[in-house]
Parts: C-alpha cells; structure tokens; sequence
C-alpha cells in the first residue's frame, strides 16, 4: 500500500527529469522558477471491488518567471506541450507506476493557465490535473 508521501516523491522524480525545472513535493515557502509544486486535492477511496483501490487527484502547478513575457509565454509552451523533453505531461508519465507505488498515472487535463501573483509578486502559471491510481 502506497502512502501519499510516495506518490507524491514519485511524481517528483518523474518531474525532475525536465532539465532546469525546480520540484518541491510539498508546498514551499518562497516560488523560485521555473517551479513544480505538488499538491493533494481529493482522494476518492473504494475505486474497485474488495476496496483495492484509491484514487488521488494531485494538481501539480508550474511557475515561471515573468522578465519577459515572450519568455515566459514560450517556456510556458513547452511544459504545456502534450510531449517533449519539456513537456510536464510526458515527465509524469514517463514511469506510469510511480516507482511501483502505483497502478497507474496520467493528466487527463491541463486545468488552468495565466497570470498569477505569489507574494507579491506575478508570475505566469500553468495547473496540471494529475489521476493515481494505487492501493
């Protein structure tokens, strides 16, 4: 059975395969990007018959740096990109089991993109809704 710790460094080393990407399997105090933050937002338990199954939803959110709006626009492109060496949705499921730890990963959607202000500051952003399947 896969603790949320595991699924979450799973992602993490999933992600890490992006060159120049920064991963934080937990919520970090200050934003450094380009980032990739990993968050739990549901758990749907009892997924299969006998319970063997739970569903995590994880947003993952990529922050960049907003110098130059076209740099950050074209950077943005790239991890938003359905595949690519930059491509977020490639990394995650690159290794579709997590280490193991899981039956299955995927994005099913890109869940929002745009500005965002984080401490005071802006940035441009892009949410990944991220499916684990795991027991």
């Amino acid at each position: 059975m896969a603790s949320i710790s595991d699924l979450r460094s799973g992602l993490a080393a999933n992600l890490q395969t992006i060159t120049g990407l920064r991963v934080y399997s937990t919520l970090p105090d200050v934003v450094n990007p380009p980032t990739a933050m990993i968050s739990l937002e549901k758990v749907a338990y009892n997924r299969q018959m006998q319970k063997g199954m739970v569903e995590y939803g994880f947003k993952v959110t990529v922050v960049v740096g907003r110098v130059s709006e076209r740099t950050a626009q074209n950077l943005i492109d790239v991890l938003v990109a359905s595949s690519g060496a930059g491509s977020v949705k490639t990394a995650i499921e690159s290794d579709r089991t997590l280490g193991g730890k899981a039956f299955d990963v995927f994005i099913p959607e890109l869940s929002a993109i745009g500005a965002v202000s984080i401490n005071g500051i802006d940035y441009f952003s892009a949410e990944f809704s991220v499916q684990v399947f795991a027991s």
